[in-house]
């Protein structure tokens, strides 16, 4: 098991997998402690057999080590690459470098639509592809220490060791069944930088509260911007500024001085005192002084939309039948609460884009407007005109 420390070796690597149509790219890393993910260990694999073509790069071992080889690679358009449940390892390299591998390839994504289920697991497909078992001892290890033992070796390498496999399966059928254009869909919020920013402005919109006064989502809004702009400056886990219960109470009791803070039920002892305290004092009254017209006013519900429970009732009949058919995971093709809104007269649904559009909504939609009915063939439920 290679383990590269340097940045020659690491440039080596990389430029021996340009000659390859693909690499299979993992991370390890920590954010428990942290606002940021703490990148504790890359795994990297092309073409091969076992450990094979397969290394560990080790971004703690030194100060000396350059990742700017990696993002070399991730850039070469020549290359695919290859993750599993990318998001957390491509916002890592984002925050890191502000990069995003091009192409890139997620084999969760494109085993929901090959009919594997709704988010399944990297386990599962080693299972049922590369017929094979994971040992999972060492997956809740703390990979931040070092030395790093042979078995936390050896369970990182298999991480993408198995995905060479998993690739090649997936990629074939996908192929073979025109469903490639599919995942490319389903990739695009994973390859959008947006996704990986976060605005302390739009941070209050994340909790979760009934009250839907203008005045408290004011106040909401400021106490998660400070929050947010506090754990992001520090690299320390939202939380450990004051949890969401807290934040809520804050807008509620909207304490106007450090004594206030102290008659507070849900808050941190470190938060009543300290620039925390000067931050959520500050944030109160930047609440309370907002001008009406810049306060934030909850989504417009149209009340004269209402949900025709047989309409609805219905197109999960259907979204059943077509979700069988095609062998695709239902939630990926439509969610309950896009049902809901359809059957209430709702368009702005991503269930009527793209390849959804295809697969579920042009029936939908004409089973909305009474243009098809569904009857009962065997064992298969089918549309049928009226």
């Amino acid at each position: 098991m290679k383990t590269i420390t340097t940045t020659e070796d690491l440039a080596a690597f990389c430029d021996m997998a340009r000659s390859h149509p693909y690499v299979t790219v993992d991370t390890e890393f920590l954010r428990e402690r942290t606002y940021y993910s703490k990148l504790c260990l890359i795994q990297l694999a092309v073409p091969g057999k076992d450990d094979e073509n397969a290394v560990l790069v080790d971004p703690l071992a030194g100060d000396g080590l350059s990742l700017e080889p990696l993002y070399d690679l991730f850039r070469d358009t020549s290359v695919v690459k290859v993750f599993h449940a990318a998001r957390q390892d491509l916002e890592i390299f984002f925050v890191d470098a502000g990069v995003i591998p091009e192409p890139m390839f997620d084999t969760q994504v494109a085993a929901m639509v090959c009919g594997f289920g709704e988010q399944v697991g990297y386990e599962t497909l080693v299972k049922r592809i590369s017929k094979q078992s994971l040992d999972k001892t060492s997956r809740f290890t703390d990979w931040s220490r070092r030395p790093l033992t042979d078995a936390q070796k050896t369970y990182a390498l298999a991480d993408v060791t198995h995905l060479r496999g998993i690739y090649e399966f997936l990629a074939k059928k996908l192929a073979s069944t025109g469903r490639d254009k599919w995942v490319a869909e389903e990739l695009r919020v994973l390859t959008d930088p947006a996704t990986y920013r976060t605005d302390p402005e739009e941070a209050w919109r994340r909790i979760k509260t009934r009250n839907t006064s203008p005045k408290f989502l004011s106040l909401l809004r400021e106490l998660a911007r400070f929050r947010e702009s506090f754990a992001q400056a520090r690299d320390i886990p939202r939380s450990r500024v004051y949890k969401d219960d807290a934040l809520v109470e804050l807008a509620s009791t909207k304490p106007a001085t450090l004594q206030d803070l102290g008659r507070s039920r849900l808050l941190l002892r470190e938060a009543r005192k300290g620039d925390i305290a000067d931050g959520i004092v500050a944030a109160v009254k930047a609440g309370l002084d907002c001008p009406p017209d810049q306060m934030p006013r909850p989504a417009q519900i149209d009340t004269r939309a209402q949900v025709n429970p047989a309409l609805a009732d219905l197109l999960r009949v259907l979204l059943k039948a077509k979700s069988e058919s095609y062998g695709v995971a239902a939630k990926l093709i439509a969610s309950a609460a896009d049902l809901d809104q359809l059957a209430s007269g709702g368009r702005d649904l991503a269930a009527l884009r793209g390849w959804r559009l295809d697969v579920f909504g042009s029936d939908a939609l004409r089973l909305c407007n009474g243009e098809v009915g569904l009857a009962v063939k065997g064992n298969d439920v089918e549309t049928v005109d009226l």
